[in-house]
């Protein structure tokens, strides 16, 4: 594989990690990449990427209604009043990734979260998006970094605050899925795409 954009079901180009399953090609299709604003949106973002560190995403995105259920929905007041018996119920949950350090960190960034004002969130994070014109569009997956100053400075903020799991890896996948870089290939169909309306 060049790791060139390749045709779809639909004979459009899409970046390849896209084209493995139904499940990828809608995410990379329609989220991924595509600005993601509010508190609670973000904080959902946060946690999925970091329950990610060290599985292959498809594992996270075929679980994220579990996830979803499981963790009120991310809204952050709800998963910051979770008691030990919310986390047992967690730890014991068939439906998302019963890892005992990153339900923790959640619960626990959740609770420190809670404390800010509301769009305190989102301004943090959006503060660290790069200027487009910055970086040159990618034309091959071998010209997408896994890290980058920005998500570095992004981790260590986010840390500083008190958040877990967050290190410049997970900060710069929350960067790529949220649409403060626009990872797809130069000449994928999803590329430049707008946010939701």
């Amino acid at each position: 594989m060049t790791g060139e954009a390749l045709p779809g079901p639909d004979g459009k180009l899409r970046c390849p990690w896209g084209l493995s399953t139904e499940d990828y090609v809608r995410y990379h299709d329609e989220e991924w990449g595509r600005p993601v604003h509010g508190d609670d949106a973000l904080f959902e973002r946060l946690c999925l990427e970091a329950f990610q560190s060290g599985l292959s995403w498809i594992t996270i995105l075929r679980r994220r209604e579990g996830f979803r259920r499981a963790f009120a929905d991310f809204e952050i007041a709800a998963v910051a009043g979770f008691t030990d018996a919310d986390r047992e119920r967690l730890l014991a949950d068939t439906g998302i990734v019963r890892n005992r350090a990153k339900i923790d960190a959640c619960l626990a960034n959740a609770r420190v979260l809670a404390g800010w004002a509301p769009g305190e969130l989102d301004a943090l994070i959006w503060s660290y998006a790069p200027d487009p014109a910055s970086r040159p569009a990618p034309r091959t997956i071998a010209d997408v970094p896994a890290v980058t100053p920005e998500s570095t400075a992004l981790s260590k903020a986010l840390k500083k605050q008190g958040l877990r799991f967050v290190g410049p890896t997970t900060a710069y996948a929350l960067m790529q899925a949220c649409g403060l870089v626009d990872d797809h290939l130069t000449t994928c169909v999803a590329r430049g795409a707008p946010g939701p309306a």
